[in-house]
């Protein structure tokens, strides 16, 4: 049976408070460079944190975490998120609404709505956030969607 870097027998997957990290986890790039409108991105990391690799699930459970000004791609996409905060403070843009974020606040985003996660703040802005193993993938605004968004002040700040 293989293991991965990180995992270890019993399946226990140790956290280091003072680092604020998976004993053996590394990080890696949040995604690949998309220049497409709305679709690039700043600062962000992204950590598998299970399941281990010989378990069959239909779930990925993430560790997302922003640098200070950092911030993920303005997208959409069929699956949901469910996102649990951990670490740190940032806004959520969902839809035309702006949420402000600290630790252990959930936010839900629906099908299909657009969204975006921002490091406002002067620490790391962490988040677990539970994923469709298989899943479709992200699409950038329509314009109409990109227009009302530029145009409402509340959402247009958030438009990179």
């Amino acid at each position: 049976m293989a293991t991965e870097v990180g995992w270890h027998p019993g399946r226990k997957l140790e956290f280091d408070p003072e680092k604020f990290r998976w004993v053996g986890l590394g990080g890696r790039a949040y995604k690949s460079a998309d220049e497409r409108r709305g679709m690039h991105w700043v600062g962000m990391s992204r950590f598998v944190l299970g399941p281990p690799p010989e378990a069959s699930a239909a779930f990925e459970l993430r560790y997302f975490e922003l640098e200070p000004g950092g911030y993920s791609s303005l997208e959409k996409h069929r699956h949901i998120h469910f996102i649990v905060v951990l670490r740190g403070q940032g806004k959520a843009l969902v839809g035309r609404r702006v949420f402000q974020l600290r630790p252990f606040d959930v936010v839900y985003v629906p099908p299909d709505t657009p969204h975006r996660w921002v490091n406002d703040g002067p620490e790391p802005f962490g988040f677990l956030c539970p994923v469709d193993a298989e899943r479709d993938r992200p699409e950038p605004l329509s314009d109409a969607e990109w227009e009302a968004l530029r145009a409402d002040p509340t959402t247009a700040p958030y438009l990179f």
